[in-house]
């Protein structure tokens, strides 16, 4: 990542500036002004710096660009251009925008199943036209035999859907359960869009509503929020901190401070720091559980702290035992956690790790490195065997934009094949 800051008159002129250097997908971090310290303030007029940052690891398109994918920072346009991975399992940010239908939704499904089945029922068809003909149409035998193919049709369809979620890899037993459930509310013989809502509706359901800071943390007046980040290393808390920081900081106004427990691995403060210095906030790091402790005092005079812990192995006792002290440093109900896990791990490990910090805190669930998998059932399986609330997913180290909260809808419409 390349980081730069440009100092002009105006803000247009400093982002002008970027654009000429690193170019049009250059991302506008941080807009402030510089004020002239000592006696030159009288004779030199204030300035305005302008942080951009440009990831050389990204591949963008460039081919087709158009007015509507402009980011805008405090009123100024800056030219991006997105990368080629779209992610497919994020909420719709327009909450104006309209909804469509649960008919619409399904439909691309629905003829999905149609199809599918139609070789079996035509097969179906063949092996009993010559009974028909040969024998006196008989209004009870024809009304028996139609209701027969109905529940073929439903039986068939229902197989068809329970093995699209085993293929996006929703535990058997989830996927069993959603299958009993539409047995006992639905007739035998229901029709395919009946069964598919129904499905669809569950899924969404158990899902549930995703739990994001800038939507469901209420913050009292004058008190800080601590938000602890928990998870394995590698897995990408420190990226995912600096995205959700980046956004509370330029999109919410919010009064922010990070903090790094993270100094076991190498470079890992300084990752940090070069966020901070791009947000232009302060970054406190802490080497013992008492240290943040200590600090407290000070932290809270910001809105929200980012705490980003040291990643670690869940079976190191020792390690889980000194974040389970950083976190008995802030009151409970003066914190926010969140455990991030890789979307592409094996479901036994994700069960294990969560097993772990189940036994210390509570936590709503972060799914990273979205763009490394193409399912989505490890997501749903975790949700409910922890039943604790799903809240952000991310696919990339493009800060601030590769981030996204889940969409139960468009995780329900994966799942069941179509596209989202």
């Amino acid at each position: 990542m390349i980081i730069k800051k440009f100092l002009a008159k105006t803000e247009t002129e400093a982002i002008e500036m970027a654009k000429r250097e690193l170019g049009s997908n250059a991302i506008v971090m941080n807009i402030k002004k510089v004020h002239p310290r000592g006696f030159a303030r009288f004779f030199i007029k204030t300035k305005v710096e302008v942080t951009a940052a440009l990831d050389e690891n990204i591949v963008y398109d460039t081919e087709n660009k158009s007015s509507g994918t402009d980011e805008k920072r405090d009123g100024v346009a800056l030219e991006l251009s997105a990368p080629k991975f779209v992610p497919d399992i994020v909420a719709v940010e327009d909450e104006d925008k309209n909804v469509a239908t649960i008919e619409e939704k399904l439909d691309s499904l629905r003829k999905m199943l149609e199809k599918q089945m139609l070789d079996k029922l035509q097969e179906e068809k063949t092996n009993t036209v010559e009974e028909v003909m040969d024998s006196e149409p008989d209004p009870k035998e024809i009304q028996a035999e139609k209701e027969s193919k109905e529940v073929s049709k439903a039986k068939a369809c229902k197989e068809l859907i329970f093995k699209q979620m085993i293929q996006n890899e929703v535990e058997m037993s989830i996927a069993e359960m959603l299958i009993d459930e539409v047995d006992r509310s639905l007739p035998e013989d229901a029709a395919l869009d009946q069964i598919l809502a129904a499905i669809y509706q569950k899924i969404i359901l158990m899902a549930g509503q995703p739990y994001v800071l800038d939507k469901e943390v209420e913050m009292e007046e004058g008190e800080t929020k601590y938000v602890f980040f928990l998870g394995s290393t590698g897995v990408g808390k420190t990226t995912t901190i600096a995205k959700i920081a980046s956004r509370m900081k330029l999109d919410q106004k919010k009064n922010i401070a990070l903090v790094t427990a993270d100094t076991f691995r190498i470079a890992a403060v300084e990752q940090l720091k070069t966020y901070a210095n791009i947000l232009g906030v302060p970054i406190k790091v802490v080497y013992s559980p008492e240290d943040l402790g200590e600090m407290q005092e000070e932290l809270d005079q910001y809105d929200i702290c980012f705490i980003d812990t040291a990643g670690c192995s869940h079976k190191n006792r020792e390690q889980m035992e000194n974040i389970k002290k950083l976190m008995e440093q802030i009151p409970i109900s003066r914190r926010e956690v969140y455990l991030v896990l890789n979307a592409g791990a094996k479901y036994s490990d994700l069960k294990n790790i969560a097993d772990v910090y189940s036994d210390f805190t509570d936590y709503s669930l972060i799914f990273t490195k979205l763009d490394e998998t193409t399912s989505a059932g490890v997501m749903l399986n975790m949700r409910t065997y922890t039943n604790r609330p799903l809240s952000y997913v991310t696919w990339g180290q493009n800060v601030p934009d590769d981030i996204g909260k889940v969409d139960a809808q468009k995780i329900a419409k994966k799942l069941l094949g179509g596209k989202s």
